[in-house]
């Protein structure tokens, strides 16, 4: 595994690379919107040992071990532009032949990254992303924002963050209920997705109605599968975590030559 810090058009990431397999496909990771590199655990590593994949973990800019964010004050395609630096860090680390796999914040940024990007993106893993906003989804905002002032969660996430959290929780709450940021939608984008898309989400997730996963997999252009779990919230691959596992190697195994 190769850990490196790569600064990619002035942003300094935070990677780690597992390139062992030559000629094969990359599984990428795209965190939450609290997320890191740490906090996907083992699933990284489990994954390509079982598919033979190399695998490519960062930290947005913000995030985890990466460099802090100039200012928590988002644009409302702040996601889009996420797109485009991942496909310049791809191009970086000469990785053409990548499966995305992305949850929450993750997810939505490899349905774009997929969409404008296609010539490099093979397939797309998307657990509970987004395309629009909802109501549910301005809820949980709202109530992480009060977990945030009355326990312990900036002790928790400055465990993976260190002093960026206050930084990277208001870009996130701040940007998500902002009035602009309503009319936001990405559905616009949907028909340039080509390549098989597998759409993961927990019947009770937090955070999304199932319409994400029904208007996503209804408009996009590739193949689309949904793996819908009866129970589970916003993180599936905690929540259920042998369930995703198995139906994401099956899906990268389908889909890798």
């Amino acid at each position: 595994m190769e850990e490196r810090i790569i600064d990619v058009k002035g942003k300094k990431l935070y990677t780690e690379y597992y390139n062992s397999f030559e000629d094969k496909t990359t599984i990428v990771f795209l965190h939450d919107s609290l997320g890191s590199v740490q906090l996907w655990r083992d699933l990284p590593v489990r994954l390509s040992e079982a598919t033979q994949c190399n695998v490519l973990v960062y930290d947005r800019l913000g995030y985890g071990k990466s460099y802090p964010m100039p200012t928590h004050i988002r644009p409302v395609n702040y996601m889009e532009l996420e797109a485009d630096l991942l496909n310049e860090l791809l191009a970086e680390l000469n990785i053409d032949k990548a499966i995305l796999f992305g949850h929450s914040d993750g997810g939505t940024i490899a349905l774009i990254t997929a969409a404008k990007y296609p010539e490099r993106v093979e397939a797309v893993i998307c657990e509970a992303g987004h395309i629009f906003v909802e109501d549910v989804t301005l809820k949980g905002v709202y109530d992480a924002w009060e977990a945030y002032k009355t326990t312990n969660l900036p002790e928790r996430l400055q465990k993976y963050h260190g002093d960026k959290v206050e930084t990277l929780f208001k870009a996130w709450t701040e940007t998500w209920t902002r009035n602009d940021y309503r009319a936001w939608n990405i559905e616009y984008l949907l028909k340039d997705i080509i390549c098989p898309l597998l759409f993961i989400q927990g019947e009770a997730d937090e955070y999304g109605t199932l319409d994400q996963v029904e208007k996503t997999v209804s408009q996009v252009s590739g193949s689309a599968d949904k793996y819908i779990i009866p129970g589970i919230g916003h993180t599936p691959h905690k929540e259920a975590p042998d369930l995703v596992f198995k139906r994401s190697v099956e899906f990268v195994n389908r889909n890798t030559k």
